[in-house]
Order: C-alpha cells, then sequence, then structure tokens
C-alpha cells in the first residue's frame, strides 16, 4: 500500500477549508490541494495527481456525489481513494456514500488534531 502524501480537499466552506488546510498540512504533514468547488476540483485534480481525495458532501453546483462521479470519469484518477467529509453521519447515509464507491466518510465537525490521523486510517 502507498503512503498518502497529496490530498485533493474539495469543500465550499472558507472556514472549513482554512481549519482542515491546517490541520492537514500543519499538523499532518500532508501537502495539500483545497478547492472550493467540484467544478474546481475536475479543473486542478489530474494535474495534482492526489494520493486521495477528501469530498465535502453538499456543496453548490455540483455536490460531492456528483463530483465523486465526474473524478472517477478520468482515468488517471479512477483508482485514487476518496473519503466523503459531511454532517450526514447515519449509519444508512454511510452505507449509500460507501455504495457510491467513498472509502470512508469522516464526520463533520471534525477535530483538527485528530483529522491527519483519521486520514491515514482511510
Amino acid at each position: 500500500m502507498s503512503t498518502v502524501e497529496r490530498i485533493l480537499y474539495v469543500e465550499d466552506e472558507e472556514d472549513i477549508r482554512a481549519v482542515a488546510q491546517l490541520a492537514l498540512e500543519s499538523v499532518g504533514g500532508f501537502t495539500l490541494k483545497s478547492c472550493a468547488s467540484g467544478e474546481e476540483a475536475l479543473r486542478e485534480a489530474e494535474a495534482f495527481a492526489p494520493d486521495l481525495i477528501l469530498l465535502d458532501v453538499m456543496m453548490p453546483g455540483m455536490d460531492g456525489p456528483s463530483t465523486l462521479h465526474a473524478l472517477r470519469e478520468i482515468p488517471a484518477l479512477a483508482d485514487v481513494p476518496v473519503a466523503f467529509m459531511t454532517a450526514k453521519v447515519q449509519p444508512a447515509e454511510i452505507e449509500y456514500f460507501k455504495s457510491l464507491g467513498a472509502r470512508e466518510v469522516i464526520a463533520k465537525p471534525f477535530d483538527p488534531m485528530t483529522l491527519a490521523e483519521q486520514v491515514r486510517a482511510i
């Protein structure tokens, strides 16, 4: 199994993006590419070549599930592990997100001090 170093992070809320960036770069030591929308992620993802993709579920325009579907259409990204970050963490919701191809679901609000550990566990 390869090590995760480069993370593509898609989140429309600027304050949440800032906290996650701090948690993943400063605490976790990851290289992070933050995108504010699914559309931006589609433009940036292939060139960034992420080891892992973290996707917010509820975003204006392209939501997380539709962004995941579109990313899977890009051959270089078809097998990159994906985790959703969402407040929707009822068992049926988690099961649904995993049925879409997500490897894991990280609950929001997340703990900035343990986010990097959660990501490594994926």
